[in-house]
C-alpha cells in the first residue's frame, strides 16, 4: 500500500505541474543520428524517370537554375524530412552504431538515404534563395554543410565520399548566392564563419583510411580463418582469386601495414603536400600481396577530394569576404 501511495503522489505531483503549464517532458537524444533515421523514415522517394533524376542532379550542383514547376512538388513532399534533417544538425553528436567489428560485411544501409536527403536539402535551400529569402536559404546549405560532417562521422572512406558530395553542392549554392549579389553582409558574415570552421579538406580523411585500414584488418583475419582462402576472396573482393591464391605472409601483411601508416600520415597533411607522397605510395601499392592490392583504396583520388574541396573553400571564403 506504501508503494501505491507514493505512486499515487508522483503522478499528482506530475499533473499539477502539468495543469500549472510546466509539464515534465522525457530527455531527448543527443545523437544526431538518431534523428537522421527519423529523417530518413520521412522520405518520399523522388520520380524514377531519368529526366527528373538527372534535373535533380544538375541543380543541385549548380549547373542549371531551379525550376519550381518540376521540383517544387517533390520538395514539398520532403518538406517534413529535409527539417527533422535540420534540427538533427543542431545536436552535439553523432554515432551511426556502425559494426566494425564484421569489417567489410558491416551494414552502410544509411548512406544511400543519406545522399538523397543531402541533395534535397542543397535544392531546399535553392528554392529558398528563388523565393528571396535568402536568409533561410543560407541557413538551409549551412545545416548541410553539418549534415556532411555527421556524415562522415566515425565511418570508412566510402561515408566521406559521399559527405563530400552534400559538402561541395552547399559550397557551391553559396558560392553562387555570394557571386550574384544575394547574400547581405550579415549573411556572409554568418555564412564566413561556419566556412572557415571546416577541416581544409573538408574532413579527417586520415582517419577515415585508419578506419579503412581496420575494415581490411578484420577481413584479413577471416581470409586466414577460412576453410577456402580462395572462395573467401572471391566473395570478398567480387571476382576469383588467382590461381595460386595463397593468404598474405607476416611480411606481406607488415609492408601493407607500413604503406597505409604512411598514406594515413600523409592524408593528415594539406593537399598539395601530400600529392606527391600519396603518389609515390600508390606506386608502392602494385607490390602488396593481390588481396592488399584488391582491398586498399586510391590514395591520389583520395587527395583529389580532398583538393578538390580545399580549392572550393578557399576561393568561397575569398569571395566571401569581400565588399
Amino acid at each position: 500500500m506504501r508503494t501505491l501511495r507514493c505512486g499515487f503522489l508522483v503522478m499528482a505531483i506530475c499533473f499539477a505541474r502539468m495543469a500549472a503549464g510546466q509539464a515534465i517532458l522525457p530527455p531527448e537524444t543527443h545523437n544526431a543520428a538518431l534523428r537522421y533515421w527519423l529523417a530518413f523514415a520521412e522520405l518520399q522517394d523522388p520520380p524514377a524517370d531519368k529526366d527528373t533524376q538527372e534535373l535533380l542532379e544538375k541543380t543541385a550542383a549548380g549547373a542549371v537554375p531551379w525550376d519550381e514547376a518540376r521540383l517544387g512538388p517533390i520538395l514539398e513532399s520532403n518538406e517534413a524530412a529535409i527539417l527533422a534533417m535540420h534540427r538533427a544538425t543542431k545536436l552535439p553528436e553523432c554515432d551511426w552504431g556502425l559494426e566494425y567489428s564484421r569489417g567489410p560485411r558491416a551494414s552502410i544501409a544509411y548512406a544511400p538515404r543519406a545522399r538523397v536527403l543531402a541533395r534535397l536539402n542543397t535544392l531546399y535551400g535553392m528554392r529558398l534563395a528563388a523565393k528571396g529569402d535568402s536568409q533561410q536559404a543560407v541557413e538551409a546549405w549551412l545545416d548541410g554543410l553539418a549534415f556532411s560532417q555527421h556524415m562522415a562521422k566515425g565511418g570508412t572512406l566510402i561515408f566521406s565520399l559521399i559527405a563530400k558530395m552534400s559538402l561541395l553542392s552547399n559550397l557551391v549554392a553559396l558560392q553562387h548566392a555570394a557571386s550574384e549579389g544575394k547574400l547581405s553582409n550579415e549573411e556572409k558574415l554568418r555564412a564566413a564563419s561556419s566556412v572557415k570552421a571546416l577541416p581544409e579538406s573538408g574532413f579527417d580523411w586520415g582517419a577515415a583510411l585508419a578506419r579503412e585500414e581496420q575494415t581490411i584488418e578484420v577481413a584479413l583475419d577471416e581470409l586466414q580463418a577460412a576453410k577456402d582462402a580462395s572462395d573467401y576472396f572471391a566473395k570478398v573482393i567480387g571476382h576469383a582469386a588467382p590461381a595460386d591464391f595463397v593468404p598474405p605472409s607476416p611480411a606481406e601483411t607488415a609492408a601493407f601495414r607500413s604503406l597505409m601508416g604512411k598514406a594515413e600520415s600523409a592524408l593528415r597533411e594539406p593537399p598539395e603536400q601530400a600529392s606527391a607522397k600519396l603518389a609515390a605510395l600508390q606506386k608502392e601499392e602494385k607490390s602488396l600481396h593481390v588481396f592488399f592490392r584488391e582491398m586498399a583504396p586510391g590514395f591520389t583520388k583520395i587527395n583529389q577530394s580532398r583538393s578538390e574541396i580545399a580549392a572550393l573553400r578557399g576561393s568561397l571564403l575569398k569571395l566571401l569576404s569581400s565588399k
